[in-house]
């Protein structure tokens, strides 16, 4: 009898393709994936390290696996991986000595060797080794969870080093695959009948072609965008310092490239920017942005924003609300800084209490929500070409995303879901739109 394994995923879209990778793996050699976790044979937490928060989350949880691992004693494989175990390695063991595999990110085609070695000597197997072996890009299994939409890696790990950010220190420098490979993988992709593709990297537009095609990633997409068939290109997440003309040319020329862009700012200071170490300031990247709104093609604009960055004054945090103002941004991922290990930002003076990081929070997101009300009003009476993604959460009974991003809700049959629908935009709400399907 095979054995069994349940993934749990933590944090972004990088992990979730990761686990992807560890399925197929583990798929590849005869073990089969569960959706109950009392019923697995292998349990594996892929984990996130951007926050304290998600860190203490993986903890909690493995509070709760423990529960499985002395029912089931031996037996039981548990393993963490991924960016919190690159960044707390052995530690893990302190808190949670029954752990049986301990791996950074980028170990799906070692995960069944792995298991192997934790069932054999009934001692933790531990890989934290961080190299610049190719073969984690080119993982040759994976399990996909959508039919429809493929995440696939373009590059992994980042040469920047933000004042707040841990990702070089557990993803490593950045490593760039070879655009014929990404071409030839997206292209296998679309003949299994998927739809969208999105291209993923820590900074995805920083893509450098190791292969002589030395593509930079406008070109990269555009050849991207010639495969037939190929409905939806996206990708994540840019840099603001890599935006080019090119890039921007490339958005609004093919019709494949979806109008939107997720340009992380963190702060609308550029006292704080400086501090954090972003390569740009306030006014450079509102440049970026003004290029953007004035493209032939309206592209839709998200960001990342971090409140209560250590030095960060009510000025500073005034600066960031304006910024939204002048951006109109159609949605912002907002969070409270938090402090992580072994970057630079330890070190800066003038912390914000946890009580004023909270009260800014609240405020931007009172803010933002009324800028993306107002935004969203526009959309009532157009009609949206929708993927449909799944049964919508409340009200109606399915959801999708239009190329800019804008999740549509409307009622349709099920058998809809993974295709295209013309819907009519009829209301809206600051985080979503409704409509009715055009027949």
């Amino acid at each position: 009898m095979s054995r069994t394994f349940y993934i749990e995923t933590f944090g972004c879209q990088m992990n979730e393709l990761d686990s992807e990778k560890i399925a197929g793996s583990l798929l590849h050699e005869g073990m089969e994936p569960v959706s109950d976790p009392a019923k697995a044979d292998i349990i594996i937490l892929n984990t996130c390290s951007i926050r304290e928060k998600a860190v203490q989350k993986v903890y909690a949880r493995l509070g709760e696996v423990k529960r499985h691992k002395t029912r089931r004693g031996g037996d039981l494989v548990v393993g963490v991986v991924g960016c919190m175990a690159q960044l707390e390695g052995e530690k893990i063991l302190e808190r949670a000595p029954f752990v049986n595999i301990i791996a950074g990110p980028q170990k799906g085609h070692v995960m069944p060797e792995l298991v192997a070695r934790a069932l054999e000597t009934r001692r933790p197997a531990i890989d934290l080794r961080m190299d610049d072996d190719p073969e984690p890009l080119e993982t040759r299994h994976v399990l996909r969870v959508s039919a429809w939409r493929a995440g696939v890696t373009i590059s992994e790990g980042c040469n920047r080093h933000c004042a707040f950010c841990v990702v070089p220190l557990t993803r490593g420098p950045q490593k760039d695959r070879p655009s014929s490979n990404i071409i030839s993988e997206a292209a296998r992709l679309v003949d299994q009948g998927y739809l969208e593709i999105v291209l993923l990297g820590q900074t995805v537009n920083s893509y450098r072609d190791p292969s002589p095609p030395g593509l930079r990633f406008a070109g990269l997409l555009r050849k991207l965008a010639e495969i037939p068939g190929l409905k939806r290109v996206r990708f994540t997440s840019p840099h603001p310092n890599d935006f080019s003309d090119d890039l921007l040319d490339v958005m609004v020329s093919c019709s494949q490239v979806c109008n939107q862009i997720h340009l992380p700012v963190q702060s609308g200071s550029t006292r704080v920017l400086l501090a954090m170490r972003r390569g740009y300031t306030r006014e450079r990247y509102l440049e970026t942005i003004r290029k953007i709104q004035s493209a032939t093609r309206a592209i839709a604009i998200s960001t990342d924003i971090i409140v209560g960055f250590p030095g960060e004054t009510e000025t500073d945090f005034e600066d960031t609300l304006r910024l939204l103002d002048e951006v109109q941004y159609d949605s912002v991922f907002s969070f409270k800084y938090s402090p992580r290990p072994n970057t630079a930002a330890l070190n800066l003076p003038g912390e914000v209490p946890e009580e004023e990081k909270g009260k800014r929070l609240r405020r931007l997101q009172e803010h933002q929500n009324l800028i993306q009300y107002n935004k969203n009003a526009a959309y009532v009476a157009q009609v949206l070409e929708v993927l449909v993604e799944d049964r919508a959460r409340a009200n109606f009974s399915l959801a999708g995303r239009a190329a800019n991003n804008k999740v549509v809700n409307f009622n349709g049959p099920e058998s809809l879901i993974g295709k295209f629908a013309e819907i009519q935009i009829t209301g809206f709400s600051a985080n979503s739109l409704r409509g009715v399907r055009v027949q």
